[in-house]
């Protein structure tokens, strides 16, 4: 019946857009008025009674009453609006619309539904009259298709923006939608699927409510049954009032209002609370918990005493919602824009369509009345460039004819009322703070910048909703296992059976899903033939396709997997690393010599040697350490130069093999083990050729290829292969080293599809096994490790030259030049002012010799602790042996002694 009426709708509409594009346009008599007319008249189109259209006709009226009673505003001039009721219906809206154009009006606010304004606009562009809508928010009612279409409310655009937003914010990734199957309903879920994905979530599930008064309870009963059935527990209902209160009466009949389940209603029902508010308890009990989008608009003084005004004039019986306040502001948006239209020239007159009076021959529907608004254009120009201060705050449109600086309040329904939580504004997103007050800040879009207030959910609780179980329809989840035919101690199937596994990695699987705090139904799918390891690259493939609902096993996170499907939190470590034969070299006595080669160990003995001697040098007049006799001397230099020689063991282990840049640089083969990423790694990584890559099914295959070598057939000269295995493998086979260190870092895994809560819940669970540590019980249990693992498993790379220590000696020499250097001069200066100056000549070879002595002396001298007073002490020392000699008669030049040294004791005074 529904879609019979359509048809015949949709057949009617295009008969009339037929009759109306035809021919070309032909003007005939005119009706002019003069160009600051006494009345203008305006028409109006919404629904009378529904919850918007009843404050709607309240606003319409006083802000008809304010501009007429504001000369300011028209000059004089005022303005009449004619009301028509759509009912809520496209066709009546059509109806009425086409009535509106036999007569003189400029402009029509109006309509309150989006299907009736996507039919009406096509009327409005053509007869070229503005149709201000203040509550038809589909988003694709764009400029582009509909020129005269203005929509003085907020697009559906933005409110599933915010929406979306929440959703993120609260860590959903996936909702259930129901709406209206209407252009509002179906272009508003449309929107918020869009916004969704660029969060990376999504509407899992999609339910369309028929229009009108065609569903019934019994109807929406069996459609909230299904959905009770789903994974996903986050429902955004955008429908309208009526059947909004029955799909949530429904709802708390299923108890489906309780704890788990979260509901997301968008404007719709802030309209209805702002505007029947108390509702009755029981309509009240149906919306405990649910969150609410209302359109913000800013405090203002003008708003209170509107709203004051407003609460005299209904006594309290209707609230005053925001698409009350948007027709109030439509309707000063017309009367701003006539009044720039009239400065501008601008005069009301209209003309007929020849076109229409050419189809109409011969008909009754009287389309011949209809005009057009010529200067229309010009009218809608001036409606785009307002801007004033309104009761929903600015009024200006940007570049894309929407409104500026759209933002709504976030409330949260409990007991008989509702608080806010917060608001969302297309500039900064979600805050606890007003929008106006962020609009002189930067914007912050960061995630720590996104905050709420506290929410209390259905069923009374405030703790966050997991918004997501496990759909309550019979079905287990399929986990993909890999067969193993190697290294079975991480995963092995139980021989006999079908979907049975052990191993490491199930046992963490296992004990990780018993901490999950709901029962994860599930069964174990076997992948692989049994012959050879399985691809571990198609194991993830299958899971990002929706083969299995996750994989288990050992798999290794890795760039490309990563890509396709969600990792949990990695529960072993992991890397490649490289395996090669070995040779220890630490029998020989003389093994401590090889970690460096013969030159550096000559250099090296030589610095170390001139270091002891420089050293000695420093250190001889001051520290008894190095004074004595001359052996003792000569023992403390060569004990000091050579003692940090040998307090380092020196093993030294010793591989062909030098680490993965001298295996890629090289043309012999290398092994990696069957269906493993290293394959991958190794070819497209860093392109080594495939023909050196050898595959290896088995840790005897890993000891053969090894043991042959790279030039027997089936030999390799190393194995490159992931840490886990490499450690099972060493702990039995100990001919064999870990060469180098890990060239890359990984670990291993549960791969889940995208987006998939489970894998953070999963994630959350192994942590709690690393932490109390099971995780290491687990690991003890299946890979306990021989004795020959202990051992340093890592090879030095290369031995020691002296190219790599010249700049050391570098510094070394200059540091012990700089430092004989001073001491010398400090010696020198002291033999100047020590050194009497002889009367009498003496031979220079008596006299050189006499001046090297005594320089040697100095050097060997103890240095007295007490600096002061040395000299004086040594002079008269000096005084003292020349008057012995006096006495004896020894001493002829004692008068010209005495003087000198007289001075000598004056200056050093």
């Amino acid at each position: 019946m529904m879609l019979c009426w359509s048809f015949k709708m949709n057949l009617f509409w295009f008969f009339l857009l037929l009759f109306l594009y035809l021919g070309v346009f032909s003007f005939g008599s005119s009706n002019n008025v003069s160009s600051r007319p006494a009345v203008v008249n305006i028409g109006a189109i919404f629904t009378f009674d529904s919850t918007i259209g009843k404050v709607a006709k309240l606003a319409i009226e006083e802000a008809v009453k304010d501009v007429n009673s504001n000369f300011s505003v028209l000059h004089g001039t005022k303005l009449f609006v004619k009301m028509r009721n759509s009912n809520c219906s496209g066709f009546d809206g059509m109806v009425q619309a086409l009535q509106f154009m036999e007569t003189d009006i400029v402009a029509i606010i109006g309509p309150q539904s989006s299907v009736v304004a996507h039919i009406i606009s096509h009327v409005a562009n053509e007869l070229q009259v503005p149709l201000l809508s203040f509550a038809a928010t589909d988003p694709t009612l764009s400029s582009l298709q509909f020129p005269f279409f203005v929509r003085t409310t907020r697009s559906d655009l933005y409110q599933m923006s915010a929406v979306a937003q929440i959703v993120d914010h609260y860590g959903w990734k996936e909702v259930i939608a129901i709406f209206i199957d209407d252009d509002y309903g179906r272009n508003g879920m449309s929107a918020l699927d869009d916004k969704l994905a660029e969060r990376r979530c999504r509407i899992s599930y999609k339910l369309g409510i028929p229009p009108g008064p065609g569903a019934t309870r019994g109807d929406i009963m069996d459609l909230l049954v299904n959905v009770a059935q789903l994974e996903s527990r986050v429902i955004v209902l955008h429908v309208n009032p009526d059947s909004g209160l029955m799909i949530l009466s429904v709802a708390h009949y299923l108890q489906m209002m309780g704890d788990g389940f979260v509901w997301i209603a968008t404007d719709w029902l802030s309209s209805l609370l702002d505007s029947a508010l108390p509702l009755p308890s029981e309509t009240m009990d149906t919306l405990q918990g649910v969150l609410v989008l209302r359109q913000h608009t800013p405090d203002s003084d003008r708003k209170r005493t509107f709203f004051s005004k407003w609460n005299k004039l209904t006594g309290g019986s209707l609230g005053l919602h925001s698409y009350g306040l948007y027709a109030y502001d439509s309707v000063w948006l017309v009367a701003h824009a006539l009044d720039a239209f009239f400065n501008q020239g601008g005069i009301i007159s209209f003309s007929n369509d020849s076109r229409i009076k050419s189809v109409e021959k011969g008909g009754s529907l009287h389309l011949e009345a209809m005009s057009i608004f010529d200067d229309g254009p010009l009218l809608l120009k001036n409606v785009l460039q307002s801007t004033f201060l309104g009761l929903t705050g600015p009024i200006k449109f940007d570049s894309e004819r929407s409104l500026v600086l759209p933002a709504y309040d976030i409330i949260n329904v409990l007991g008989t009322g509702f608080r806010r939580i917060g608001y969302w504004c297309n500039y900064s997103g979600l805050s606890t703070v007003p929008p106006e007050m962020l609009y002189s800040k930067p914007p912050n879009r960061s995630s720590a910048n996104q905050q709420l207030y506290s929410v209390i959910w259905p069923g009374e609780t405030l703790s966050k909703p997991r918004g997501w179980v496990f759909p309550n329809n019979g079905k287990q989840l399929r986990i993909g296992v890999p067969i193993r035919v190697s290294y079975l101690e991480f995963v092995s199937q139980v021989r006999g059976t079908d979907n049975m596994f052990k191993g490491f990695c199930i046992d963490v699987f296992i004990a990780a899903v018993n901490l999950l705090p709901y029962a994860v139904p599930y069964r174990f799918i076997p992948f692989g033939d049994g012959q050879k390891n399985p691809s571990y690259n198609e194991l993830v493939y299958s899971v990002a396709t929706g083969v299995f609902d996750a994989a288990v096993g050992d798999i290794a996170i890795v760039t490309n997997r990563t890509k396709i499907v969600d990792f949990s939190q990695p529960y072993a470590a992991s890397g490649l690393v490289v395996v090669a034969p070995f040779k220890r070299l630490n029998s020989s006595a003389w093994a401590f010599l090889r970690p460096f080669t013969a030159r550096m160990w000559v250099v090296t003995a030589a610095s170390f040697l001139v270091i002891g001697i420089v050293v000695w040098i420093l250190e001889h007049r001051i520290n008894d350490e190095f004074r004595g006799p001359p052996k003792k001397q000569l023992i403390t230099i060569l004990w000091f130069s050579i003692s940090t020689l040998f307090f380092a063991h020196m093993q030294h282990l010793s591989s062909p093999i030098k680490g993965i840049e001298s295996l890629k640089n090289s043309d012999e083969p290398i092994g990696y083990q069957v269906g493993s990423f290293a394959e991958h790694y190794l070819s497209e990584e860093l392109g080594i050729s495939k023909s050196r890559l050898i595959p290896l099914g088995s840790p005897q295959a890993y000891a053969q290829a090894l043991q042959l070598g790279p030039k027997k057939a089936g030999g390799v000269a190393a194995v490159v292969d992931e840490r886990p295995y490499v450690e099972v493998f060493l702990s039995s086979q100990c001919k064999f080293r870990v060469i180098g260190q890990e060239f890359t870092k990984s670990g291993w895994g549960f791969a889940f599809p995208r987006d998939s809560p489970l894998a953070v819940d999963m994630s959350t669970a192994l942590l709690q096994l690393s932490e109390n540590g099971d995780l290491q019980r687990i690991y003890d249990k299946w890979l306990r490790q021989s004795s020959c693992t202990l051992e340093s498993t890592e090879l030095e790379s290369d031995r020691l030259h002296l190219k790599s220590f010249w700049g050391l000696f570098l510094i070394c020499g200059i540091a012990c030049f700089i430092a004989l250097f001073i001491y010398f001069l400090q010696i020198l200066n002291k033999l100047r002012h020590a050194d009497p100056t002889p009367c009498v000549s003496t031979s220079p070879g008596n006299s050189r010799s006499r001046q090297l002595r005594r320089f040697l002396s100095l050097i060997d001298e103890k240095k007295d602790p007490s600096n002061s007073g040395s000299k004086r002490k040594k002079i008269v020392r000096s005084f003292s042996d020349n008057d012995k000699d006096d006495k004896l008669g020894r001493n002829p030049e004692k008068k010209q002694t005495e003087m000198t040294n007289r001075s000598e004791i004056n200056s050093n005074n």
